[in-house]
């Protein structure tokens, strides 16, 4: 968006962990994710909000960066925005360089780069309350002085010094004056002249008590970044989130099932019998319903992502897993990707672009649906309850956490293994992170967070599966059998004898050497679309009533399908199938909006096709060979 005479367009930048979204988002009051790592803003946002001379400014909220050299695509969109180089988009009027106080020495070289273009720059000195606690005695003033652009101290965090920016950005901005430091020359000199600059103005206007202080940060580190604390830390963590996710959960989804029976039995005695309100209540209601019921377990998900980044631990995290991802073929920066892609890989994949290496990029592209994202967590609960009926919560979350990683696991050697079949990147990248300090979450971004992500889900369920669950319900519905025929009287008879059935049969050959027989083999196909269908097509397979309560349909479903039998008797859903089920969601890439996203971010429809199917028929052989042998070997 170009600038008018009544709206002028102003650049908010800075390194990642120094507010810049927090400050973002208490200008205009837009919502926004924030973290404390490289990578959560991986697009341009904008916002307007109006300074103290009323004037209309557009915020534009740059990529996170280090430098203006670009490494990154993310580095390479700021660079292109604030040189005026992206197309139908001059450069901003005044360009807000964010730093943090606590940090000034590493934050610096930035906001010197940035006053090399030649823009007016205003300076946010952001968390000064930070370096105050850290012993840093800070003087504005001199700053302000030595760069020769102002310096406004802010708390963006708390709202504090919001309206002294606002008065800073004049408009018309004043031209900036000569650079005090060395700006021609070769890139090494000029480094080294910013360099030697910034220790003589850190000397004088961010002063420390004492160098050897430490920080309750530096304390806490000594213990969760120890080889053996750190670890032991982080794998209890991780065993808390997944026990928590089970057994949290079951009030809230209790209440989701009283209100979705309510609604069914409402629905179904206001309205005339017949096939519209079979519809409605069979098909839309016990669809959306058969999904939304996770709702629960997936905002507890995304609670306890949102609670990691938001504290400052998950930089601790990938620091941790750096050695780990090396034996992979990639840096502890590809962690914080693959992480996110646990949530979802659309922003998994997108984290991606604040990766240097071209490789790795591809790389972590290409295995990151193999995360077990959300939408699969309804399929994990289904099969899990069916495989430990009796055993409790604790073994339950034991194993979904065995189920994460084996997808881990195995994507980390498909990573290896693509690591020596790509071509080597042109110039050498090294792995820099900086770990923020410790600090308490902010509910306000915890709630934004979870708010967000449970409505994109609660969208997919009233979108992709509402159409996905009329369709199975068509397709089981019809075509009708004749009056006084037997499958007129016998449910079951009716569905084999419709288009879902039929359509069932024709597949189920395929899926037969897995353990799945022709409703099985039609919910997995149904599930490409979106992998939460599954449950719900199973529901709808098996005939499960919308009269009936939310929980009193998942026990009525468990209970089908552990009596299931094929035409000799024997049971369909035995441990091994379930088993070779699991494997099955694990390995598949049933998302075909990740597909999507790949071939943007890739630029490249093969990379994404084979991704694809890749994937898929790795899934299928994983399950037949772990279904085949286990038969063989005489498992159940």
């Amino acid at each position: 968006m170009s600038s008018t005479p009544e709206q002028h367009t102003v650049a908010l930048v800075g390194n990642p962990n120094s507010g810049k979204t927090t400050l973002f988002n208490a200008l205009t009051g837009e919502n926004q994710k924030t973290g404390n790592y490289a990578g959560v803003t991986v697009n341009l946002k904008t916002g307007t909000f109006r300074n103290t001379h009323g004037r209309k400014i557009n915020l534009i909220d740059l990529p996170g960066c280090y430098s203006l050299d670009p490494n990154s695509p993310d580095e390479k969109v700021t660079r292109d925005f604030l040189s005026g180089d992206i197309a139908d988009q001059p450069a901003p009027e005044i360009t807000v360089c964010v730093l943090d106080a606590s940090a000034l020495e590493r934050h610096l070289n930035l906001a010197l780069e940035v006053i090399e273009l030649g823009h007016p720059v205003v300076i946010a000195l952001n968390m000064v309350d930070v370096a105050e606690s850290r012993g840093i005695h800070l003087d504005p003033t001199i700053l302000s002085e030595e760069l020769g652009v102002p310096v406004v101290p802010i708390q963006a965090n708390k709202g504090k010094g919001i309206v002294e920016l606002k008065q800073a950005l004049r408009l018309p901005a004043p031209a900036i004056p000569e650079t005090r430091w060395q700006t021609t020359g070769t890139d090494l000199e000029r480094q080294h002249a910013r360099t030697a600059f910034i220790q003589t103005i850190c000397n004088e206007a961010a002063r420390r008590e004492s160098n050897d202080t430490l920080t309750l940060s530096d304390k806490l580190d000594e213990y969760l970044l120890h080889p053996f604390t750190g670890w032991a830390a982080l794998i209890s963590i991780m065993l808390i989130v997944f026990w928590s996710i089970f057994s949290f959960s079951s009030i809230p989804m209790d209440a989701i099932d009283g209100a979705f029976a309510s609604l069914g039995d409402t629905v179904a005695n206001s309205m005339p019998e017949g096939d519209l309100n079979d519809l409605i209540v069979n098909g839309v209601i016990a669809g959306v319903g058969g999904t939304v019921i996770f709702l629960p377990q997936i905002v507890l998900l995304f609670f306890f992502i949102g609670l990691l980044e938001s504290s400052g631990y998950m930089a601790r995290a990938a620091f941790l897993m750096d050695r780990i991802m090396n034996k992979a073929g990639l840096s502890g920066k590809a962690f914080l990707p693959l992480l996110s892609a646990h949530a979802c890989a659309i922003p998994g994949v997108m984290a991606t672009r604040t990766i240097d290496s071209a490789r790795e990029r591809l790389i972590t592209i290409l295995i990151a649906p193999w995360m077990s994202c959300s939408a699969r967590l309804p399929v994990y609960f289904l099969l899990i309850a069916l495989l430990l009926p009796t055993q409790g919560s604790a073994a339950q979350a034991l194993l979904l956490f065995c189920i994460y990683l084996a997808g881990i696991v195995t994507a980390l050697v498909a990573a290896r293994i693509l690591r020596t079949r790509l071509p080597d990147d042109e110039v050498e990248s090294h792995f820099m992170l900086e770990l923020p300090p410790y600090r308490a979450p902010q509910l306000g971004y915890l709630f934004r967070h979870v708010l967000d992500r449970a409505w994109a889900f609660l969208k997919k369920a009233g979108s992709v599966i509402l159409v996905l669950s009329i369709i199975l319900w068509a397709l089981q519905t019809f075509p009708k059998p004749d009056e006084g025929s037997p499958a007129a009287e016998e449910p079951a008879l009716a569905l084999e004898e419709s288009y879902m059935g039929q359509l069932g049969h024709t597949i189920e050959p395929a899926f037969k050497p897995l353990g799945y027989d022709w409703r099985t083999a039609t919910s997995v196909l149904t599930s490409f679309a979106a992998r939460e269908v599954f449950v719900s097509s199973l529901k709808i397979s098996y005939s499960i009533s919308e009269d009936l309560e939310e929980e009193e349909q998942d026990t009525l479903l468990r209970e089908q399908l552990s009596a299931a039998t094929w035409p000799d008797g024997s049971k369909i859903y035995t441990p091994l199938t379930l088993v070779s089920l699991l494997i099955f969601f694990i390995y598949a890439l049933q998302c075909l909006p990740t597909t999507a996203v790949v071939h943007r971010e890739t630029k490249s429809l093969k990379w994404a096709a084979g991704q694809l199917v890749g994937m898929s028929l790795f899934a299928y052989l994983a399950a037949l060979l772990v279904f085949q042998v286990g038969s063989l070997l005489g498992f159940s």
